[in-house]
C-alpha cells in the first residue's frame, strides 16, 4: 500500500466528502462487497473501472455479513485509493473487534492515504437477526466508535442510517435520537440503508434535519432478481412495499423483465428524492457497473 503523508496526499483522498454532498451537483457514490475469489475481484475491478468514468464523489467497499471479510475490505480500499482517481470511504464495523483491533485497522487505512470512513456497529456475525454481543474489549455503540476514530486522526466520518427503522430500534425517534447522538460524537454525514419507499426516507431526512447539519444521503439498489430482494428484505430485517414486491412478483419467472422492473423502480425512486432535495444517491452495486449504468443515464446524472 502506498503511504502518503501531510501535504502530499493526492485530491482524491483528501477531498470532503460533506462538501461534495452540499454541491449543487447532486453527488453520486458507489458501494461494492469484497471479492471471495479471484475471478470475484476480477469483475469487482471491471465493475469499478466502468463506474470511474462517471466522476462519482466517493466510493466504498463493505464488510461481508456479520463482519466477515475484513482483511479484503481493508486490501482492496487501500488498492483504490492507490491504484484509482476515486476517493474510498473505508467501513469499519465494532463486529469482533477489541479496541486495539479497531486502532490498527485505521492505521491500515491511514498508511492507504484513506481519510474518510463510514463507522458502523455491524450486524452480529452468523445471524444478522441475532442478538447483538459486543467483543469483551471492544465497543457496543456506533456512536462510541465514531468517538474512537475521530480521536485517532483528521478522518471525515460518516455513519448509517435507516429509513425503515433499524430491526433493534422501538421505532423512528429513537432512530432520529442515535443520528443525532452520532452527530454529536463528530459523523459529519450519513448514509442509508437501501430506499425503497422514498417517502420513508424523506421522513428520516426532514426528522434528523430539524435537530442537526448532517447530510443524508439514501442508499439505492437496481434489483436485478427476484431472490436478490426477498434476501435483501431478509438483511434488512423490515418488509419491503408492497408495491414493489407486487411489481417484481408479477414478472418474476422473467429474468429479463425482472430485471428491466428493477432498473425501473430504482429510478422512479431515484428521482423522486433527488427531486425532493436529496444530496446525492449512493448506489449499491452488488459489483456489477451496467444495472446502475442505467438508473444512471435514465436520471440524466
Amino acid at each position: 500500500m502506498a503511504q502518503y503523508g501531510g501535504g502530499g496526499r493526492p485530491e482524491h483522498l483528501v477531498a470532503s466528502i460533506p462538501a461534495r454532498l452540499r454541491d449543487e451537483r447532486p453527488s453520486i457514490s458507489f458501494e461494492f462487497f469484497p471479492p471471495k475469489d479471484d475471478a470475484s475481484e476480477a469483475q469487482l475491478w471491471d465493475a469499478l473501472r466502468r463506474l470511474e468514468r462517471v466522476r462519482p464523489a466517493f466510493v466504498s467497499v463493505t464488510y461481508g455479513a456479520g463482519g466477515t471479510t475484513q482483511d479484503r475490505t481493508v486490501r482492496v480500499t487501500g488498492r483504490i485509493a492507490d491504484e484509482t482517481s476515486l476517493t474510498p470511504l473505508a467501513h469499519l464495523t465494532c463486529v469482533g473487534a477489541s479496541v486495539r483491533q479497531l486502532r490498527q485497522v485505521v492505521g491500515h487505512y491511514a498508511a492507504s492515504g484513506v481519510r474518510n470512513i463510514l463507522a458502523l456497529r455491524g450486524d452480529p456475525p452468523g445471524n444478522v437477526r441475532g442478538e447483538w454481543t459486543a467483543h469483551p474489549e471492544g465497543l457496543d455503540h456506533a456512536e462510541d466508535l465514531v468517538r474512537l476514530v475521530r480521536g485517532l486522526g483528521d478522518f471525515t466520518i460518516g455513519v448509517a442510517a435507516f429509513p425503515d427503522v433499524h430491526p433493534d430500534s422501538p421505532d423512528l425517534d429513537h432512530d432520529v435520537e442515535v443520528l443525532v447522538r452520532k452527530a454529536d460524537a463528530g459523523a459529519t454525514f450519513a448514509i442509508t440503508q437501501m430506499v425503497f419507499d422514498a417517502d420513508s426516507y424523506l421522513r428520516l431526512r426532514d426528522r434528523v434535519a430539524a435537530r442537526r447539519d448532517l447530510p443524508v444521503t439514501p442508499g439505492l439498489m437496481p434489483v436485478t432478481s427476484f431472490p436478490q430482494i426477498q434476501r435483501m428484505s431478509e438483511l434488512m430485517g423490515t418488509p419491503l412495499p408492497p408495491q414493489v414486491v407486487e411489481r417484481l412478483e408479477a414478472v418474476k419467472d422473467d429474468k429479463v423483465a425482472v430485471r428491466a422492473v428493477g432498473v425501473e423502480i430504482a429510478t422512479e425512486i431515484g428521482r423522486r428524492m433527488l427531486a425532493e432535495g436529496a444530496p446525492g444517491l449512493h448506489f449499491i452495486t452488488m459489483n456489477r457497473s451496467t444495472a446502475t449504468l442505467e438508473v444512471h443515464e435514465a436520471l440524466g446524472l
